[in-house]
């Protein structure tokens, strides 16, 4: 279970990272590509971040994430200008996909085709 101040910082990070993807992010992987901060998980000791991202309007989504680690060292410090003033130590940042979305996309579209297809059974409605 995290703590309430492991909880701020990573709220504090996921927003101020989202800016900072939002201002210098076309740089680093291209315009067109949308990249969203969905969470940040922090370690104990504060000293870590992982960044979890939702990438879309691409095909390869691991590329996005080798950009973005090949600049980390920009990242990190734009973001240690942002945050200066709330933590000791600006944490080091690792970034992680976050498939959550896809996943809900692809069932989704696997109930519709069963529905489609009329494999879900009956609902109770028509009964």
């Amino acid at each position: 279970m995290e703590s309430i101040r492991q909880l701020q910082v990573a709220e504090l990070i996921k927003r101020n990272f989202s800016m900072l993807l939002q201002s210098e992010g076309s740089y680093i992987y291209g315009p067109g590509i949308l990249v969203t901060v969905t969470n940040v998980k922090m370690s104990p000791d504060l000293s870590a971040a992982r960044i979890y991202l939702s990438i879309f309007n691409t095909e390869n989504k691991q590329e996005v994430i080798l950009h973005l680690e090949s600049e980390i060292t920009h990242l990190r410090q734009g973001l240690g200008r942002r945050i200066k003033n709330h933590v000791r130590r600006i944490p080091e940042i690792s970034f992680f996909i976050d498939d959550t979305l896809d996943e809900m996309y692809q069932v989704n579209k696997l109930f519709s085709r069963l529905e489609e297809e009329g494999q879900m059974g009956k609902s109770e409605e028509e009964e």
